[in-house]
């Protein structure tokens, strides 16, 4: 295997690769009024082999993804490897399988228990590793869901538990009362997160760091927007020519898919002029930024064929230098204008007013919460050395 490095998601002893692989092109989406950006099963497969030849270790799919190919392909894939105890598979819960009623979907105990056992049908297993709540349904309380999900983890079918949009007081709600009641607590948040949508860094990232939570992001290229595939058709036009999804999507009203701003456009031109001063790709450099950001536990990488994953996989082969990650990060930075209240009050409050009675409190960089490097590389071989040395 090849040398990589691994992270345990938050608090947790649950290790994975810097770089996970969403499986949510595994099959076809042909049907849906859009382009169909799915692959083959055997082209999903050379990307399955190439990934794990890669050192990679968790997969992530859901039960919605190519309406549930994907888990099958997954477990077909990882069944026919051998490798269920080396890997980390990851799914979620909350959309409905099918129209079966108010009790079709969402995080109430019945829909989680039976999406579930779908996807252990689908992927063939005994057991799911890590479990993502996919969306809130804004109904189900905290502490019902936390009891679900720490009864699955009771019961052998899940491992650990993570949660995915959904509001910052429902993780703290949700940790707080594991935390009290013994439950299994939340170790992972997936969330988006790339250099044109940095919008948990005003309040999950705290969260997590205070909480002991791990970010697994996703997203890192924009849906394809920092790859570099689309231009602006002309100076100031908010829309852009090249091929792609957000081009064929880009009349649906979602923000997922709405990404040809002027903001965006200057950020892109940043990453690229990055990108030609490293010799990487514009998406190589975008995913390098986001796995070096706080909190993050893994980076979820996606690709609809074997050149695109080839690509992904090399971006942690180079370390950006601080000046240049500090451009990129300078150029998506978010002004204190256009922060969401109370942020854009607190940044103004703290950076101008003194609320520290003028002390320069400074926040803990990123690496005081990283404890695995007290004792790593050089420290460690000293440390070895002097017991080694020692009567």
């Amino acid at each position: 295997m090849p040398d990589q490095t691994y992270y345990s998601l938050g608090n947790s002893s649950l290790t994975v690769s810097q770089l996970a692989f969403g499986v949510m092109t595994f099959g076809s989406y042909e049907g849906v009024g859009t382009s169909d950006w799915g692959a083959s099963e055997k082209e999903s497969r050379r990307m399955f082999d190439t990934y794990l030849d890669w050192g990679g270790n968790m997969f992530d799919t859901a039960p919605s993804y190519t309406f549930g190919t994907s888990e099958k392909m997954l477990g077909r894939f990882i069944k026919a490897s051998g490798v269920r105890d080396k890997v980390v598979v990851s799914t979620k819960f909350s959309h409905p399988a099918s129209a079966e009623g108010p009790m079709g979907g969402g995080a109430c105990r019945n829909s989680v228990i039976r999406s579930v056992e779908q996807s252990l049908k689908r992927l063939d297993m005994d057991y799911i590793d890590l479990l993502f709540l996919h969306a809130w349904d804004r109904r189900t309380p905290p502490a019902e869901l936390a009891a679900t999900l720490n009864d699955l983890v009771r019961a052998g079918k899940v491992r650990y538990i993570g949660l995915s949009n959904m509001p910052a007081w429902y993780v703290a709600r949700m940790q707080t009362i594991a935390e009290w009641r013994g439950f299994e607590p939340v170790c992972a948040l997936q969330l988006e997160y790339s250099l044109i949508n940095r919008d948990i860094e005003s309040e999950y990232v705290p969260l997590c760091i205070d909480a002991g939570i791990s970010i697994t992001g996703f997203g890192p290229v924009g849906a394809g927007f920092l790859t570099g595939k689309y231009v602006r058709a002309k100076d100031g036009d908010s829309f852009a020519s090249g091929e792609g999804r957000l081009e064929s999507m880009k009349d649906v009203p979602a923000p997922q898919v709405q990404r040809f701003s002027q903001r965006n456009w200057k950020i892109l031109e940043e990453a690229a002029f990055v990108a030609k001063e490293l010799g990487k790709s514009i998406a190589q450099v975008a995913i390098n930024w986001a796995v070096n950001r706080p909190a993050i536990g893994t980076i979820i990488i996606g690709a609809s064929k074997q050149s695109q994953l080839n690509s992904n996989l090399q971006a942690l082969d180079f370390e950006m230098p601080q000046e240049l990650a500090a451009r990129l990060t300078a150029a998506s930075e978010t002004s204190i204008m256009a922060l969401p209240t109370p942020y854009n009050v607190i940044d103004r409050e703290t950076s101008k007013h003194g609320l520290h009675g003028g002390l320069n409190i400074m926040e803990k960089p990123a690496h005081y919460y990283d404890t695995s490097a007290i004792l790593s590389g050089a420290a460690r071989k000293n440390v070895m050395e002097m017991y080694s040395n020692s009567d």
